[in-house]
């Protein structure tokens, strides 16, 4: 285990509908876990939600919903349903654990609690749940440049677009190519390509200022942005500062025709999407304004899309001086 994670205070959820229960548990577990109490199936399942909960202890005889439902629930959530549910309850039929399993728990303790078992089987089942995230992270990461990959981004797509025609918010989306890129493996090697394209997936990565912005390398020379819940101005000083970034690389290009260093060309969309609105006919639209922009010159070449349609030509830097935009 990784010394990060080892510092990691796991938060924990329990749930019964007995304070007493609640508070029994919490003493069993109160070395080394963050813990979270509910004696009702909709504050569980709230809480789950809200508090990014590693794991759930959960009761089945709760008035109104029971154990077998909230699990359900949780399962059908996105948001939580890659948390592992450990069932606790009196109920010790065979029938009993195999409503548990079949309601997506991991693991089924009877009442009355053994404290070592307790602890033992919470312990396994956040190192398994760990593996797990890392496994799942690992296969939505690039290897190479090692920010997320098309995978990752089609899914962050697709969520986010989800998100913003439900709460109509802005969303901003980009691609962006390395110019000349063939030229240069050609003049330089495939290995020292390699080295550019991880430099360049660093330096653009930084445009990503918050926890839902996302970078990833769309394929090839070519990368992909998702700025949720930002309008075009935002996205403009978001991509002009990973512009910037690039140039302060200054990896020297001899075999470009529009750059001694290293440059990129992109295009970019802002809407705010209609019902009805296909994500991918979005992703068309920009792919057709980098184009244009490398059909122009590449060099930093930006073609931006707002909602009005109208077509835009963005300077290579901001002026001196001048600061970021707030995003919005």
């Amino acid at each position: 285990m990784s010394t990060e994670a080892a510092r990691k205070r796991h938060r924990l959820l329990l749930v019964d509908d007995q304070p007493g229960n609640v508070q029994l548990l919490a003493e069993v577990l109160a070395e080394g876990f963050e813990l979270h109490g509910a004696t009702s199936g909709p504050r569980a399942l709230e809480l789950a939600a809200r508090e990014r909960i590693d794991l759930v202890l959960l009761d089945v005889m709760m008035p109104g919903m029971d154990g077998f439902e909230v699990c359900r629930r949780l399962k059908a959530d996105e948001r939580t349903r890659g948390i592992p549910v450990i069932f606790v309850t009196s109920l010790g039929e065979v029938q009993d654990e195999t409503a548990g399993f079949e309601a997506g728990g991991v693991d089924y303790i009877t009442k009355p609690i053994s404290p070592p078992v307790v602890r033992a089987r919470v312990r396994t089942h956040i190192a398994l749940k760990e593996a797990r995230d890392r496994l799942e992270e690992l296969a939505l990461v690039d290897g190479l440049t090692g920010v997320a990959n098309r995978r990752r981004f089609e899914e962050c797509l697709e969520s986010e677009w989800r998100r913003a025609q439900r709460n109509r918010h802005w969303l901003s989306l980009a691609l962006l190519d390395i110019d000349h890129f063939k030229g240069f493996n050609d003049r330089y090697g495939h290995a020292q390509g390699d080295e550019c394209l991880r430099a360049v997936a660093q330096a653009l990565a930084t445009v990503c200022r918050r926890p839902s912005d996302l970078f990833a390398r769309y394929g090839g020379e070519e990368f992909a942005l998702v700025l949720p819940e930002t309008a075009a101005e935002g996205a403009q000083a978001a991509l002009l500062l990973g512009i910037g970034r690039v140039a302060e690389l200054a990896i020297a290009h001899d075999s470009s025709s529009c750059d001694a260093k290293v440059s990129v060309s992109l295009g970019a969309v802002s809407l705010i999407p209609a019902e009805g609105d296909d994500p991918k006919a979005c992703l068309e639209r920009v792919d057709r304004l980098l184009y244009d922009a490398k059909r122009d010159g590449r060099r930093h070449g930006l073609h931006q899309d707002l909602v009005t349609g109208i077509r835009v030509r963005i300077p290579a830097s901001l002026p001196a001086g001048k600061e970021e935009p707030e995003r919005s």
